[in-house]
């Protein structure tokens, strides 16, 4: 980055805010402060579309969006663990495919230390396998290698499958990222994944960690992230970046791609207020910022906040017409019907995901309203099922 092009993105940033919200080695998941953009969040009362016709009605989106992407696991996977150490190349097709039908072009997922200490050329073979039906699919792949959200990668962490209290969970280990004695291991790991990937142009970009706090996790981080750019080729580089602002130190590490991340805005006003400091963002710095977490608009405050009537269901087409407008790329969250990441949404009985395993949707407009990004709103292939799956009916409701 230039010294002009730092001080307009340093200019940028301190109009967004100086930090986000995040809690170091689990517990919080989610990726959501008050503001996305760093901020006090502070509410506005109503619905500013940023343009609208001579009738004064808003202007439906046009256009397509570079970069249109969903968040990756299958949908009876709790954790990237299970996904890559359960890999079914099948599944893996059958949903990719699924991704595909709406015009994807991209999915964001991460990679498994855990399993990858277990058996490295069982993980090196399934993910082979993942890139090449990703491309086949003219689909590329954002791939993270460590998971800052969730809980620890104990044993029973790692494999429970039930639907009411398996958990994410956050990759190393805590005393593997506290002690920087430890940090051999994981640096070979980057360097496995670089070794085979650094030139992979089915790849989008590889991101070090999502979501690091703002202490431990955030060392670890940048140590790997050190290690990431030795071994570099001509794949991007990015980190999973809770809010804008906290791009500011990601882009002091040499991050090719920006990223942001907030899944429950309150109302479409503050929505865009953030779109427009993302496009802001992207001109300043020259690089690309990515929408890369989103779900639906609630009117709760923050990611915990208590859900209120049929908000426990997704709704993407509370937001993707502003997304498409604004133009931005992203990845929303998730591609597969399952409850949801965290248990302190399933409590709640939260929902997410667009398709069904047998590929019906949960609901045609969200799937009309992402597929629109492409130019193509069309969606006649498609069958509408608001039901929740039968292997997933203990989280129904909530707890």
């Amino acid at each position: 980055m230039t010294n002009h092009s730092r001080r307009r993105f340093l200019a940028v940033a301190a109009a967004v805010g100086a930090s986000g919200c995040s809690t170091p080695l689990g517990g919080m998941g989610g990726g959501d402060s008050e503001d996305p953009a760093g901020g006090s969040g502070t509410e506005t009362p109503t619905d500013l579309p940023r343009r609208t016709t001579s009738a004064g009605t808003p202007e439906p989106p046009s256009g397509t969006v570079d970069v249109r992407g969903a968040i990756y696991l299958p949908a009876r996977a709790f954790n990237s663990y299970q996904m890559w150490s359960d890999y079914d190349r099948e599944v893996i097709e059958r949903d990719l495919g699924y991704a595909a039908s709406v015009n994807l072009n991209a999915v964001r997922t991460w990679l498994c230390y855990e399993h990858w200490l277990e058996d490295p050329e069982a993980h090196g073979r399934a993910l082979e396998h993942f890139l090449r039906a990703a491309d086949e699919r003219d689909i590329r792949v954002l791939l993270g290698v460590f998971e800052g959200v969730g809980e620890p990668p104990t044993e029973e962490n790692l494999e429970n499958t039930n639907p009411v209290d398996a958990v994410g969970v956050f990759s190393p280990s805590g005393d593997v990222v506290r002690n920087p004695d430890l940090w051999d291991r994981p640096r070979e790991f980057v360097r496995w994944v670089m070794d085979r990937h650094r030139d992979d142009d089915r790849l989008l970009a590889i991101e070090i960690m999502n979501e690091p706090g703002w202490t431990i996790q955030k060392s670890f981080a940048r140590g790997m992230h050190e290690t990431l750019r030795e071994e570099r080729g001509d794949v991007p580089l990015t980190v999973g970046s809770t809010s804008l602002a906290n791009n500011t130190d990601y882009a002091e590490w040499g991050v090719d791609a920006l990223q942001f991340h907030y899944n429950f805005p309150s109302n479409a006003a503050i929505l865009n207020d953030v779109l427009d400091q993302a496009t802001s963002m992207q001109e300043a710095t020259s690089k690309p910022v990515w929408f890369a977490e989103w779900q639906r608009i609630r009117t709760g405050r923050g990611f915990h906040s208590k859900v209120e009537g049929d908000e426990w269901q997704p709704d993407y087409s509370s937001m993707a017409p502003h997304i498409h407008r604004a133009g931005v790329g992203n990845f929303f969250w998730t591609l597969m019907v399952q409850p949801a990441y965290t248990v302190a949404q399933r409590k709640q009985g939260v929902l997410v995901g667009l398709f069904h395993e047998d590929g019906a949707v949960w609901d045609l407009e969200d799937a009309r309203s992402i597929k629109a990004m492409s130019g193509d709103p069309s969606v006649d292939h498609l069958e509408e099922r608001k039901e929740w799956p039968e292997w997933a009916a203990a989280a129904e409701g909530g707890t």
